[in-house]
């Protein structure tokens, strides 16, 4: 797994639940936007990484945190993969 300037791990990209219900895109600008099923957006906010591990607030003032390991995001109860990319 890549590592950005500053020794955090890129986390930018797409994650996915193993059944695809749950994917949430963490972008390159700090922000994160989580669908669920067919709800686009359900969820939406900010991250911040420090090593391996991940902070959330979404919009609505709702914490969460996350950690990466072996390329995996374990996200409180989630365990989402990074999608490949198609190209």
């Amino acid at each position: 797994m890549a590592e950005t300037e500053d020794g955090h791990v890129d986390v930018v990209g797409m994650w996915v639940t193993e059944d695809g219900h749950i994917r949430q895109e963490l972008l390159p600008d700090g922000r994160y936007d989580e669908a669920r099923g067919d709800r686009a957006s359900a969820y939406t906010g900010r991250y911040t990484v420090t090593g391996s591990h991940l902070d959330y607030v979404d919009d609505t003032g709702f914490t969460a945190t996350g950690d990466i390991r072996d390329g995996v995001l374990y996200h409180e109860h989630l365990v989402l993969y990074r999608e490949s990319d198609p190209s």
